[in-house]
């Protein structure tokens, strides 16, 4: 039973994690920024929740399963939060299915290794979500467009962008995003692992 509940702490806490890094949209000037630690963020939360379900079950296809439940999650909190009048691009669900589609893969290719499963299932999704979202972003509308339609709230002084408006792929947030991913994402692994054996 208590991994049931942890399962669910853990997928309602990656929704949540979510919808706070959601509104990165509305501040232009930090778009990108925000979107490495967003990236870090959800790799975290998947890598752990999803190991730690993984090696519970020994069943290859429960990350997976774990993904799809934390991506329902968050669709229904963005169609709750479209329903209060907020924008659609205003909280991006995250790609995580992909990512946690390649740690089912290293836990099967390796023939249920689980030192495999932290070292090439962590570097997999640590490099492989932050691109996937990428690729989910430019789907939707663009953060400038975005941020002239909507009001937005004051920046204080101390965060008022000293160089604003770096490219999307100049000075590259994916790239930042996968490199610390791939490093945090075999400790968040690892700890995944290490929850099944308490």
């Amino acid at each position: 039973c208590t991994h049931y509940l942890f399962i669910v702490v853990v997928a309602v806490n990656g929704t949540l994690l979510t919808i706070n890094a959601g509104d990165y949209i509305f501040y232009t000037d930090w778009a990108w920024t925000s979107f490495v630690i967003f990236s870090i963020s959800q790799t975290l939360m998947l890598t752990v929740g999803a190991v730690y379900y993984l090696t519970f079950t020994g069943v290859p296809g429960t990350a997976t399963y774990y993904a799809l439940i934390i991506t329902v999650y968050t669709w229904v909190a963005k169609g709750a939060w479209f329903g209060l009048g907020y924008p659609y691009d205003f909280i991006v669900t995250p790609v995580w299915i992909p990512s946690a589609m390649l740690l089912d893969l290293a836990y099967w290719a390796t023939k249920r290794n689980k030192h495999s499963l932290i070292l090439f299932g962590g570097v997999l999704v640590g490099m492989s979500l932050p691109l996937f979202n990428m690729v989910n972003l430019i789907t939707i509308a663009d953060p400038l467009e975005t941020a002239f339609k909507y009001p937005r709230p004051t920046l204080p002084p101390y965060m008022t962008p000293i160089e604003p408006q770096v490219g999307k792929f100049y000075n590259s947030p994916v790239a930042l995003g996968a490199g610390a991913g791939a490093v945090l994402s075999v400790t968040m692994a690892a700890l995944g692992c290490k929850l099944t054996t308490w």
